[in-house]
Parts: C-alpha cells; sequence; structure tokens
C-alpha cells in the first residue's frame, strides 16, 4: 500500500464545513474521470499513483481551473530506475470534463502537439522521492517551476486569456505526486496556513492581517471574519 506523502505524512484530514458561493475556488485536486488508464487516485483525490510497470499513461488533471501565479505544489515520488525522464507538468485550455477517454498516453508529444496544451519536462534531479516543486502561468503567460526555492522558466506562449487547468504526466521514474496545501489565494506565492472560522484554509501568515484590515471576509465565500473571532481564535494557523 502506498503510504502517504504529505508534509506530515498523515492522511488528509476531512474538510470542514463552510459557506459557499460562487465565489469559492474549492479545494485543489485531482479531477475523477480524466485519469490515465495506469493512473489512480486516492485521499481525497490528492494522490495519483502510476502503475510501475509501465512509464506512460500518468495523465491527470486539476479538478478547477486555476488562477493565474496561482501556485500547483506537489510531492513527488521516484520510485523505479529502469525507466528515463520524470515528471512533467504544464497547463491546458481544454477542460478535462469534456475530453474523450481513454486519454493519450503521453503528454509530450500527443498532448502539445495540439492546440491550448502546453507542457515541460522536469529534470530527474528535481523528482528524487520526497523532493517539492511548484509550477504556475504567470501573468505574462509563461510556465515557470520551482525547486528548492529556486524558479526556472519552462516556456512561454500559454494563453491565459481562457480558463486554464494544471495538467501533470506522470512519467518516466515519477510513480506518484501528492497535491499539498494551496498556495495563499492573496500572494499566489507563500504556503496557505492559515484557516478562517467558515472552514478554508486560503491564506498565509502575512496576508491574514491586510485581508481583515481591507475586507474582513474570507477571500473565498466572503463570510465575515469578526475580530470576536479572532480574540476567541477561531481562526487557525496550522
Amino acid at each position: 500500500m502506498m503510504k502517504d506523502y504529505s508534509a506530515d505524512n498523515s492522511a488528509p484530514e476531512p474538510a470542514e464545513p463552510h459557506s459557499c458561493n460562487m465565489l469559492c475556488l474549492g479545494p485543489l485536486t485531482f479531477h475523477s474521470q480524466a485519469v490515465g488508464t495506469q493512473t489512480h487516485l486516492s485521499h481525497g483525490g490528492r494522490l495519483a499513483e502510476r502503475n510501475m510497470n509501465t512509464f506512460k499513461n500518468g495523465l491527470v488533471f486539476s479538478s478547477r481551473p486555476v488562477k493565474i501565479q496561482e501556485r500547483i505544489r506537489v510531492r513527488v515520488l521516484k520510485g523505479v530506475f529502469n525507466w528515463q525522464g520524470a515528471l512533467r507538468v504544464g497547463f491546458t485550455n481544454v477542460s478535462p470534463s469534456t475530453r474523450p477517454l481513454p486519454l493519450p498516453s503521453l503528454a509530450i508529444p500527443n498532448l502539445t502537439s495540439n492546440p491550448s496544451h502546453w507542457a515541460a519536462p522536469v529534470h530527474e534531479s528535481y523528482c528524487r522521492e520526497g523532493s517539492v516543486l511548484e509550477f504556475w502561468v504567470s501573468a505574462g503567460g509563461s510556465l515557470y517551476c520551482a525547486t528548492n526555492n529556486k524558479a526556472h522558466k519552462m516556456l512561454s506562449g500559454v494563453d491565459i486569456s481562457q480558463p486554464l487547468w494544471a495538467m501533470i504526466d506522470i512519467y518516466g521514474q515519477t510513480c506518484a505526486v501528492y497535491l499539498l496545501q494551496l498556495s495563499c489565494v492573496v500572494c499566489m506565492e507563500m504556503e496557505a496556513r492559515v484557516k478562517l472560522p467558515c472552514g478554508h484554509q486560503c491564506l498565509c501568515n502575512k496576508c491574514i492581517s491586510r485581508v481583515m484590515e481591507e475586507f474582513n471576509t474570507c477571500p473565498l465565500c466572503r463570510q465575515k471574519i469578526s475580530s470576536l473571532s479572532v480574540h476567541k481564535s477561531l481562526f487557525e494557523v496550522v
């Protein structure tokens, strides 16, 4: 059985109830239907594992569109050494819900040779077991990937005028990826460690003060963050 590769090596806690409306992004998981034929999901759609007996058919997509500058953070597993290459990451304007099944076996070139798909390979040295990497699309339409706090520009020309879904190909030596906590929805850079009274964990330690001063509402569901709630420690830094 595959162990949990989250930061604390424990199973994800069940989501707490919260009030949502159309502005809520919702949690970032892998899309439950658009999954490679040799790949399966677990841990609430946050852990994607590819069959170790093959190097391909490991495509997965985000369950919802992602925002510009929103960082997708994953912990990677390098499980086998008889294949070459490793993780491929990117974005697409094509909704996973509209994709015919089965999915193509490879992101590169099967998808990237078609319009509205952009992906780049991550070097094997950055995909060692337990490594954490982030990738995102900039306001200028460039794909960036960061490892060990160093950002690398992977490619440019991503169409940001339409909705974007994150795309990951669990390829080659990489056998599994685990989605870590969302980035702060305000700065899109720091890890979201503040849990609000509504249940959303969506702000970093730095941005919580700014949000309370300027808006006093949750950025996702717009539920009020009263000063009384703060004084009673109803929000939590985890």
